[in-house]
């Protein structure tokens, strides 16, 4: 396995070397980056529909346990009476039982699987923000000639980022045209508050003013 995660870092150190001299031959073409969790952290959209979900998660997780409590107390109550009952009354318990099982299990379902209410809400909520996001990204890309725009959020191995080449907060300004975000003195604020060394969180707070959605540089 430590081999594996070497030859990955190798791999990926060479791909990015090949990448910038291909770039540096050609000479027209550009890199940057963006940091998608610092994106929406500052979307203050996206911090209501976190909440929706996880208010909606702690009702479905108390659905669930109201469920396992009683599931849990008919096997106990099985274990001690069972040497009392007949076979017929055994056989009905313990169908009683697989079915509050089935019941468990189609809730889980009706909640996290697949298809569930989890994913529905994530399509409803996030997905339209995410989209927001990947065109904003495409424009500024595109203004500025970008030939390639990683993500520092992804989980790809970046061993290396100029944060000259973060174009996370020109994101954000275009992104500030369809939707709220923090303005960027604001974000810049917050993140000089914390000492530079994380993004700010999102704090709830939208544009002073009300009239538009994001203020330019």
């Amino acid at each position: 396995m430590k081999n594996m995660r070497t030859t990955s870092v190798l791999l990926l150190s060479l791909l990015m070397m090949l990448g910038i001299s291909t770039a540096k031959a050609q000479g027209t073409q550009k890199m940057a980056y963006v940091d998608t969790e610092y994106i929406l952290q500052n979307i203050p959209e996206y911090g209501d529909a976190q909440e929706e979900i996880n208010q909606m998660s702690v009702r479905w997780e108390k659905d669930l346990k109201a469920v396992r409590t009683k599931l849990e107390q008919m096997k106990r109550d099985y274990q001690t009476e069972s040497v009392l009952l007949s076979d017929d009354m055994k056989k009905k318990k313990e169908e009683a039982i697989a079915a509050k099982e089935q019941e468990l299990a189609t809730l889980q379902m009706q909640y996290y699987g697949p298809e569930g209410e989890l994913f529905s809400k994530k399509a409803e909520l996030i997905q339209p923000i995410q989209e927001k996001i990947y065109n904003a990204i495409n424009q500024v890309a595109q203004q500025k000639n970008y030939s390639f725009v990683f993500d520092k959020a992804a989980g790809t191995s970046i061993l290396y980022c100029n944060e000259k080449l973060d174009i996370s907060d020109d994101v954000l300004d275009e992104i500030g045209n369809v939707m709220q975000t923090v303005r960027r003195q604001d974000r810049k604020r917050a993140n000089n508050t914390s000492g530079g060394g994380t993004k700010p969180s999102n704090s709830g707070s939208k544009p002073s003013g009300g009239s538009k959605p994001a203020e330019k540089k």
